[in-house]
């Protein structure tokens, strides 16, 4: 797409698995091709920057294999990948090759510094943004040490070209490190490959030290230590070599999970990312900390963070020094649009040169919707767009900007946050977050869509009237009573015995139901009717009693909450599977009126009037459910205390759509 319109959103609430972390995902396939023996990568993230470290290792000669049905960690990443990378021991084997990097910094610069070390001559380029970001400070530290290095375009400037050569580790490696951290990870990574100690001098303060933290740690996973005097000098003892630690898995995004928990925070909440926390080796979970700052509530597990908005629904401004999350950083610049009052920004020159200069864009795109920027070398300062009035506090945007991405996939997932300000918002060049995200927005959705959950007794013609909402308001449609039938045709078709739990949990766990207008869809092959078939009642009625069916299908269920927004139809829709919808509602009716609409639905079918059952017998059929369905020990069926009533005994469909359509448009204003 060229663009995605975001609809005005106001709330924002659930839970969302994130995907791997990007830092550790190309580290650890590094260290695992520079390694002695296999290494199995679970959790690996699925990218544009990992697929091109994937595609230069195997151009190297390492061993890649995608392992399929790999176990994946419980609180890790949703959607990662497993391989198994055969490392090379040392230097890559293959000593000649070009290697096209796109806009990667976390693969070039550890490549051209392992590179240089493998006595080969090789090719390295990108696309055209990764040629004006500087990698000058790397090459000069490699070339101390009789690395030959040579520019093949604009000095201190990609592409490269590197041939083979003696290195010397007599001196100790002066390098800056107040550009990007990446240089000083990259010597770290790749120097024990020249066997001897090697020592590391900074000349400058060095930035985004906790990225470090994480190199050094996953070096220590593979069996190399660095000793280092603060953050000034660093020592590779001689004699170390990488080995295979086996099995590891990569941590969910830290730097992902800032949209999600800065969500909850702009959007009421609880918003919980999974996959990182306070067990997490990565620095920007601290980002949680300057939410907190804000006033937001913030609670904290091993590997989960949760976030809430300030108890008055107001949060504070700030001024702080965020040199150590450059990139979650860039989050806190779209939270101060929603701050009670200027906020700065310290210390991020490095934004400068990210994958665009962030500092200079962010203060164009902000400015677009209402706010205003100042901007310095290495500062931003925000002041939120004016309040609408005294007695409204709250900031009114100017609406239905189009955002500028500039080809950065942070830009694009930052300034979705915007849209819950209440204003429309269009993305420009959406697509741009494949370089490591690449589903954000469907993930955004399933917080920050608006929910409208229509629940309420069998017949009471709950899915006819959501149904015809959704059509109305353009609105995705789940019709959850479906689901079972679904599920159990689903593993029928797939030869999956019903009593085999795990089986049928992982069929039901990815059913690809669709629900336009009023066919059912499986797979895009109309079901509508092959799912009233009488073995598949049975089958429904079979699945419906395995425990981890009915999990899965409530993660399926909560799938189905997109953008722009979604309509719910079934039982427990607004208690249990989204209780933070802000629209519910409890479609009720007489059990007559129940009992003589479906007696009419059967004429309406063509059921012959010596199979249809009575009158009587349908009313009776329904009164005997109503009372089961009441007294069920978990989630029994009753008005919420958030829902609204509407008894359609009297109204006709027309009238109950109107009805509902009332009370959506009172709940969801924008």
């Amino acid at each position: 797409m060229d663009y995605l319109d975001l609809p005005a959103l106001t709330r924002a609430a659930g839970t969302v698995r994130l995907p791997g972390s990007k830092s550790i995902s190309n580290r650890m396939l590094l260290l695992a091709a520079l390694a002695q023996g296999e290494t199995e990568i679970r959790d690996l993230l699925d990218s544009d920057d990992t697929r091109v470290m994937l595609d230069a290792l195997r151009k190297l000669g390492v061993g890649v294999a995608a392992i399929a049905d790999a176990p994946r960690d419980r609180v890790a990443a949703m959607g990662g990948n497993a391989y198994r990378i055969t490392g090379c021991g040392g230097a890559f084997p293959g000593k000649e090759g070009d290697l096209f990097m796109g806009n990667a910094g976390t693969a070039i610069r550890p490549l051209t510094a392992a590179l240089a070390l493998s006595g080969g001559h090789y090719r390295l380029s990108g696309v055209a943004r990764m040629h004006e970001r500087p990698i000058g400070d790397l090459v000069d530290g490699l070339r101390q040490i009789g690395a030959d290095v040579r520019y093949a375009g604009k000095e201190g400037f990609p592409p490269l070209d590197i041939h083979p050569a003696s290195v010397r580790l007599a001196a100790p490696i002066r390098v800056r490190g107040d550009v990007s951290s990446q240089f000083l990870t990259a010597l770290l990574m790749a120097l024990p490959l020249a066997g001897e100690t090697a020592v590391i001098e900074m000349t400058t303060e060095l930035i985004s030290k906790p990225y470090i933290e994480i190199t050094l740690n996953l070096m220590a996973h593979f069996c190399v230590t660095v000793e280092r005097e603060g953050w000034q000098r660093f020592t590779i003892r001689g004699g170390q070599r990488y080995v295979s630690p086996g099995i590891v898995h990569v941590e969910g995004d830290a730097s992902g999970a800032s949209y999600f928990l800065a969500a909850g925070a702009i959007g009421g909440g609880p918003v919980r990312v999974e996959g990182v926390g306070r067990g997490s080796i990565q620095g920007d979970v601290k980002f949680a900390d300057a939410l907190a700052v804000m006033g937001a509530r913030i609670e904290m597990g091993e590997n989960w963070i949760e976030a809430s908005s300030p108890e008055d629904g107001k949060l504070k401004s700030f001024d702080l020094d965020l040199n150590h999350i450059p990139d979650a950083a860039m989050t806190l610049a779209i939270a101060a649009l929603f701050a009670d009052g200027p906020c700065r920004l310290r210390n991020i020159a490095s934004w400068r040169v990210k994958e665009t200069d962030r500092i200079t864009a962010m203060t164009t795109e902000l400015r677009k919707l209402g706010a205003s920027v100042e901007e310095g070398a290495d500062y931003l300062v925000v002041a939120p767009p004016v309040a609408s009035s005294a007695v409204s506090p709250v900031p009114t945007f100017s609406a239905g900007a189009a955002i500028d991405t500039y080809d950065d996939h942070r830009m694009a997932m930052c300034f979705s946050l915007a849209a819950l300000g209440g204003v429309p918002v269009r993305i420009n060049d959406p697509k741009c977050v494949a370089k490591t995200f690449p589903d954000y927005f469907e993930r955004f959705g399933r917080i920050a869509a608006p929910v409208i959950a229509i629940d309420g007794p069998s017949a009471s013609g709950k899915g006819t009237v959501a149904q015809r909402v959704a059509e109305t308001l353009g609105f995705h449609f789940l019709d959850s009573g479906a689901l079972y039938r679904l599920t159990a045709l689903a593993a029928i078709r797939a030869g999956v015995a019903l009593d085999d739990e795990a089986g049928v949990a992982g069929v039901a766990a990815t059913l690809p139901a669709e629900f336009p207008g009023e066919r059912i869809l499986l797979a895009g092959a109309d079901v509508t009717e092959a799912i009233r078939a009488e073995d598949i009642g049975v089958g429904a009625s079979k699945v419906a009693a395995l425990p981890a069916v009915r999990t899965a299908l409530l993660e399926r269920q909560r799938a189905y909450r997109r953008l722009p927004g979604l309509v719910a139809d079934g039982r427990d829709m607004g208690s249990v599977v989204f209780p933070e919808a802000p629209a519910k509602v409890f479609l009720t009716a007489s059990a007559e009126a129940r009992a003589e609409r479906r007696h009419k639905q059967l004429i309406g079918k063509g059921m012959p009037a010596n199979m249809r059952p009575l009158l009587q017998d349908i009313l009776q059929e329904l009164r005997e459910r109503d009372a089961r369905d009441a007294a069920r020990s978990v989630a029994p069926l009753k008005q919420g205390e958030d829902a609204e009533l509407v008894d359609t005994t009297p109204l006709g469909i027309d009238e109950a759509v109107a009805a509902v359509l009332d009370i959506v448009r009172r709940r969801l204003p924008q």
